[in-house]
């Protein structure tokens, strides 16, 4: 029970930035600035919410730096018919760099960080009480907003011009949605989220600034559970509290292994989440498909289920400039 509250109350950066990307890469378009950009909007929030005085005012801005950098991607490929991945690999490191040169002065600078906030009369039931309502704002915000993006996409019809953006733009073109409009919206929206993770960051898991930060690495992973998610935000929500449980049990290892190399055990998440997109690729593949069938049916049909659950369907146009006609 300990161990699931402590997993929910780490993964807000995580389940905002998966959020927001799988928006993004849902109209067609790829970040792949995740990585500097949650530097650099952690950065941000944190400067702004200490000079503010005001968390509202610190998570606003990184949310206006992400949009900034949303905007950057959907000009250079929706306007400038530039590779998407290429911008967005020289982005990241952009706002890397800027995060830590512009961050320099507030490096372990004591600042305000996220107010523990229990659900009144909620957070006292008995299990579920201290679990699920005895956190902070941005952890609940988190859980909503996980259902909200599954709800919009999959169960209204603005959800379904969403996903038409990514599967078959000239198909929604032709019913006579603006395409590059709301590619560029979504994109702005999905960076804007992200955004609102690197402030999660910096004013609830690990509050302040410093270099080198503890989130270098998680944009990539990130990435990676999107794809992991096969573009749902339930199920990418579900890659999201995995890879800080696995962070999580880290920890808890480094203090029953104290003779282990400090460096080991931080580390052991990203190569166990690329083992599990290896799995993923795995149950894609058409010859895991043809070894199966020479199975007895019996043994076959349970395989089949995990495979089945393992698999990932990409939107047919992510990445793919449209040129109305």
């Amino acid at each position: 029970m300990v161990l699931i509250a402590t997993v929910l109350a780490a993964s807000p950066p995580v389940i905002f930035a998966v959020l927001g990307e799988t928006i993004a890469e849902k109209a067609g378009v790829i970040n792949l600035s995740l990585d500097g950009l949650l530097l650099l909007t952690a950065m941000v929030g944190f400067a702004a919410a200490r000079a503010t005085d005001n968390l509202l005012a610190g998570c606003a801005a990184a949310m206006a730096v992400g949009a900034l950098a949303g905007l950057v991607v959907a000009v250079a490929s929706l306007s400038l018919s530039q590779n998407q991945v290429a911008t967005g690999f020289v982005l990241t490191i952009l706002c890397q760099n800027l995060a830590y040169v512009l961050g320099g002065p507030l490096s372990h600078v004591p600042g305000p960080q996220v107010a523990h906030t229990p659900v009144p009369v909620l957070g006292h039931w008995p299990i579920l009480g201290p679990i699920l309502f005895d956190h902070d704002v941005l952890v609940y915000a988190s859980i909503l907003g996980v259902a909200a993006a599954w709800w919009y996409m999959f169960a209204t019809r603005p959800g379904l011009a969403l996903r038409g953006l990514g599967e078959r733009p000239a198909s929604a073109f032709a019913r006579g949605i603006d395409v590059t409009r709301l590619r560029y919206a979504y994109t702005l929206i999905g960076g804007a989220i992200v955004g609102l993770g690197g402030a999660a960051f910096s004013l609830l898991v690990k509050p302040g600034w410093s270099r080198p930060y503890g989130i270098e690495g998680t944009g990539w992973i990130v990435l990676a559970i999107v794809i992991f998610g096969n573009w749902n935000p339930l199920r990418g929500a579900a890659g999201a509290y995995l890879f800080v449980l696995l962070q999580t049990l880290a920890t808890t290892l480094q203090s029953w292994m104290p003779n282990v190399p400090t460096l080991v055990f931080p580390t052991l998440p990203f190569p166990l989440m690329i083992l599990t997109l290896l799995l993923v690729t795995l149950g894609n593949s058409e010859w895991i498909q043809r070894a199966l069938g020479r199975l007895p049916a019996g043994t076959r049909r349970g395989i089949l289920h995990v495979v089945h659950v393992l698999q990932t369907s990409p939107p047919a146009s992510l990445g793919v400039p449209f040129e109305p006609e």
